[in-house]
Order: structure tokens, then C-alpha cells, then sequence
């Protein structure tokens, strides 16, 4: 095998609980993650140059603090038979979003080099340099709905296979997440709900409305632009959205609907004023394997 293809998938969070700073400096927190049909492409394919390359669609991503090649780097150093890789990267996903685009990309990354040659990483070796290289990069391995706890890697699988629809909006901000975690620390309190179970149970019930109703996001309470997200999610119910949520640390909010034609309505309406998009929930078969 020379060359392989994947799919790096989103994700939205369908409920982020931060929990607590740990004496590391990184945060414990308690999310569903739920995959979604919005993915980057990317195309991995071995060269004789010895090298690293990089081609895409986003000028900005083309430098040495892309989080693909510190994976390169990472995986290179461990494992000598890695040879030159070029990679071609078309990002579909918004940047700066909530959406897991650069944690998911490292993810697949990650999965296709372990392809490509031959290296068969166990599971555990997989998610240890996940680790190594961002807390969101572990729950992106999982092409399903995940429960995430500890700084994101502690992960349980949700065994599901609920499709719904999802409208999602980028509004015109984008999200630091060091500088969120950093106003959730100044905060003295921050409201704490545990609703992970609720909508664990509303995936493997295929009940939406138990799992619209349980939605939160400890950053959603906090962001700096709280009126603009409000006035989305505003939008969204009042366009038939049974929930919406800001996901991640922002800026994109979403709406989730049962039915595709209101859903696809939505996104009409919503996409002149706003970059928009409309995807489904994804829950492959296969997760478990990192497929």
C-alpha cells in the first residue's frame, strides 16, 4: 500500500461538563461526543524524498505548527521504517469552531500512517500519542458516539445507532480555547449539571426529544459573545430545531431536528446570513477498531 484515503470526521459535543483544573494544568470534563457526516478530506501517499509535504486547500495550515506534522514528527521518531509522506489535505470543516477539526484530522492521520506502513499499533499505542499531541485528539480516533472523561481520554463507547439531522452555524468569531479555560478558572462558580446519562440513554433510545432536552455546555455560560450564540439558537427552535447547543468552547451552534426536510429548510433559511451547514449524526459499526 502506497497511498490511502480517509475521511477525518467532526464532532459535536452533545453536552461538555468541566469539571474541575487538575495540578497538571489541563481540565477533567465529562462530554458526549457524537461523530458527524461533516469530514475534511485527506489522502496520505508515500515519497521517496524522505519528507515531509503538506498540500491543502487553507494557506494558514501550510506550517510547522500544523498538528499533523508534530503527529509526523512524533511517529517518525518512534518508528524509524516511516519513511517521506505527502499529504493532501481539502478541509471542509471550519476552524476555530468547537467542531474537532485539527484533533480529527491528527486523529485519522494518525490511523493512515499506522496503515500505510504496516506498523499494527495496538489500540493503547494508538491513543498514547494521540495523547501526546491534544486532549481532543483521543476522542476523535472513535467514528461513533463516545462518552469522554478525565482530560478526554478516558472513553466509553455508546452503543447506538440514532440518526438524526444537524444544522450547524459558524458564526462570523472565532474561539480560543486556552483563553476560554482560562475565564472559566477567573469564574468562582461555574453551574455544574450531570446530564451525560440522559443523553446516553436518549441515543440508545432513539428518543431526540429526551436527548434535546438535556443539552448544556459549562462554556456556552461563560463566552464572550453569549448574545450572538443566544440569537442562533434562537433562530434554530424557532425554525424547528427540537435543541440547539454552542459545541466545544465555540463558535459554532447547532440544531438538532428528527425530520430532514424541516432540517434542510433551516439551512436555506439560516445559510444567506451565515456560513451554514446540514449533516447527520454518524455511529459506524466499526468504532471500535478505529475504523
Amino acid at each position: 500500500m502506497d497511498k490511502i484515503y480517509l475521511k477525518a470526521r467532526a464532532k459535536i459535543n452533545l453536552n461538555l461538563e468541566i469539571l474541575n483544573k487538575r495540578k497538571d494544568n489541563y481540565h477533567n470534563i465529562k462530554s458526549v461526543f457524537q461523530k458527524i457526516n461533516l469530514y475534511d478530506e485527506m489522502y496520505i501517499e508515500k515519497i521517496a524524498t524522505g519528507e515531509f509535504e503538506l498540500e491543502t486547500n487553507i494557506e494558514s495550515l501550510n506550517t510547522n505548527d500544523n498538528i499533523i506534522y508534530k503527529a509526523y514528527l512524533a511517529l517518525k521518531e518512534k518508528y524509524e521504517n516511516i519513511s517521506g509522506v505527502k499529504v493532501v489535505l481539502n478541509k471542509k470543516i471550519p476552524m476555530q469552531a468547537g467542531l474537532g477539526g485539527g484533533s480529527t484530522d491528527c486523529a485519522s492521520f494518525i490511523l493512515g500512517i499506522n496503515k500505510l506502513f504496516n506498523l499494527k499499533l495496538s489500540k493503547s499505542e494508538i491513543q498514547t500519542i494521540g495523547k501526546s499531541l491534544g486532549a481532543d485528539v483521543v476522542p476523535c480516533f472513535y467514528n461513533t458516539a463516545i462518552l469522554a472523561e478525565g482530560i478526554g481520554d478516558k472513553i466509553t463507547t455508546i452503543n447506538t445507532n440514532f440518526k438524526y439531522y444537524i444544522v450547524i452555524v459558524k458564526p462570523n468569531i472565532s474561539c480560543n480555547t486556552k483563553e476560554m479555560y482560562e475565564i472559566i478558572d477567573k469564574k468562582n462558580k461555574i453551574t455544574k449539571l450531570d446530564l451525560s446519562n440522559m443523553i446516553i440513554k436518549g441515543l440508545q433510545n432513539n428518543d431526540i426529544k429526551l436527548l434535546a432536552n438535556n443539552l448544556h455546555n459549562t462554556f456556552e455560560d461563560i463566552h464572550i459573545s453569549n448574545d450572538i450564540i443566544q440569537n442562533i439558537k434562537e433562530k434554530l427552535t424557532l425554525n424547528g430545531a427540537i435543541g440547539s447547543l454552542m459545541t466545544g468552547s465555540g463558535s459554532c451552534v447547532y440544531g438538532i431536528f428528527k425530520d430532514k426536510q424541516i432540517a434542510l429548510e433551516t439551512y436555506k433559511k439560516l445559510k444567506p446570513d451565515y456560513d451554514t451547514y446540514i449533516c447527520t449524526s454518524y455511529n459506524s459499526k466499526r468504532s471500535e477498531k478505529f475504523d
